[in-house]
């Protein structure tokens, strides 16, 4: 464990059959549960193409990892499986009893205002069994119980280099991800709460799904489209420029030149004048 780790507490694992089987039933999502499950999903598939992680994700995937008790299970908001499993899109559930089923490295749970106490109690029991390497609970409008402190908005659990697994951030962030190498941020949009992920703890760099990033990319697109078509407008207005100082210069020219011819008729005739006058003077005097 690393010296700046901080362990708040750690998950004993205590069977409990009653709230460890997993039905077949689809719970009802809210809306704003719903679409913070899509975003974080979406955040993690732009996180795979960028870093180019062979990983399958996904939400709601039943994880059994009990050969004897095969009923027991979780299913995770929102879930990163590497490598995927053998049957790739096509799996129902995973069963890591089953060769290439591997608990998911990353798990989110988002607290639901109708069943607060079961993400903060019985998913960090159910995620320590069955193996996950990180647990992110997320509660963006503070749902949770007042136990152990709470509610908390960002709860960070991760399994320790003793197997382990422990709660290593409670509060409101950021919060460290070891996984992603990345900072969990919470935030408030004008749908409610929700979260952010960056490189940094500050926030720089915040990371975009491919939505977000294909609408960035063709903003920057477009903006360098307009600077591309202001520059060439400019350089069109500055040959323009020229063009009508190289014409009014060549009119300057044309001017000059009328000038001096008129000025070379008017000293050729001065001088034919002078001779005819010269030669009537020469025949007055013979």
């Amino acid at each position: 464990m690393p010296p700046s780790l901080r362990v708040i507490r750690r998950s004993e694992v205590v069977p409990d059959p009653e709230r460890w089987v997993l039905t077949e039933e689809t719970v009802p999502e809210s809306s704003p549960h719903d679409l913070l499950s899509e975003r974080i999903r979406d955040l993690l598939l732009g996180w795979a193409a960028r870093s180019q992680r062979v990983v399958k994700i996904g939400r709601n995937l039943a994880v059994r990892w009990d050969r004897q008790h095969p009923r027991f299970g979780v299913d995770p908001d929102v879930y990163l499986v590497e490598p995927p499993p053998p049957e790739g899109d096509a799996v129902r559930s995973l069963k890591l009893w089953k060769k290439g089923h591997a608990a998911p490295q990353l798990a989110v749970e988002i607290v639901s205002a109708q069943h607060p106490t079961k993400d903060y109690v019985a998913a960090p029991q159910k995620y320590a069994a069955c193996g996950v390497e990180e647990l992110w609970i997320l509660d963006p409008s503070l749902e949770g119980p007042r136990a152990h402190g709470g509610p908390f908005r960002i709860q960070i659990w991760r399994r320790l280099s003793d197997a382990s697994f422990a709660q290593v951030h409670a509060g409101e962030g950021p919060a460290r991800s070891e996984f992603l190498q990345a900072w969990l941020h919470a935030v408030q949009t004008p749908a409610g709460g929700s979260f952010d992920v960056s490189t940094s703890a500050a926030g720089a760099e915040r990371w975009l799904t491919p939505e977000e990033a294909e609408r960035a990319a063709k903003e920057a697109a477009r903006r360098e489209s307009a600077r591309a078509q202001r520059k060439a407008q400019a350089a069109q207005r500055e040959a323009q420029a020229a063009q009508r100082e190289a014409e009014a210069a060549q009119r300057e020219a044309e001017a000059a030149q009328r000038e001096a011819q008129a000025e070379r008729a008017a000293r050729e005739a001065a001088e034919r004048r002078v001779r005819e006058l010269e030669a009537l003077l020469a025949r007055a005097r013979s």
